[in-house]
């Protein structure tokens, strides 16, 4: 069986959920965070690995993390985090089976002819709160 790789293109996700696109205004890098955050819960819920990645930060290409929690890749100043999501899905899609969760409907064309699956925001909002739901759960019962 192949494994499930989650790609999140990052600044999608974040103006098109209403409390990160508020908190983006006052503070980049928190919203940020708080993304990470919820997809971290999604990977300990889930069988997907979690990826996700977010327009330049720097004059080259960058990641973090890894290591169990989500990896966070940043594109190079002057490239695109869709460009990045694409050389990544290319790469991954011939041994694992690979998720975009994007809103970018060009970079849904271009990931699906790679033989990936495409998610939009809401989708993935469903699946971050039903992450929250499964933690929330797991410590009520052993509380009991």
């Amino acid at each position: 069986m192949k494994g499930r790789i989650l790609l999140v293109d990052g600044h999608s996700m974040v103006f098109q959920w209403a409390d990160l696109a508020e908190r983006h205004g006052r503070n980049t890098a928190a919203a940020r965070g708080e993304l990470v955050r919820m997809l971290t819960g999604v990977q300990d819920f889930s069988d997907w690995t979690v990826a996700v990645v977010f327009d330049g930060k720097g004059a080259k290409a960058s990641s973090e993390g890894g290591e169990g929690g989500v990896a966070v890749f940043y594109s190079a100043s002057g490239q695109s985090a869709d460009s990045v999501i694409e050389r990544l899905a290319a790469k991954y899609s011939r041994t694992h089976e690979v998720t975009v969760a994007t809103e970018d409907s060009l970079e849904r064309t271009t990931v699906e002819a790679f033989g990936c699956l495409t998610i939009g925001a809401a989708r993935l909002r469903e699946e971050v709160d039903a992450a929250g739901r499964d933690l929330r759960e797991k410590f009520s019962r052993r509380g009991r």
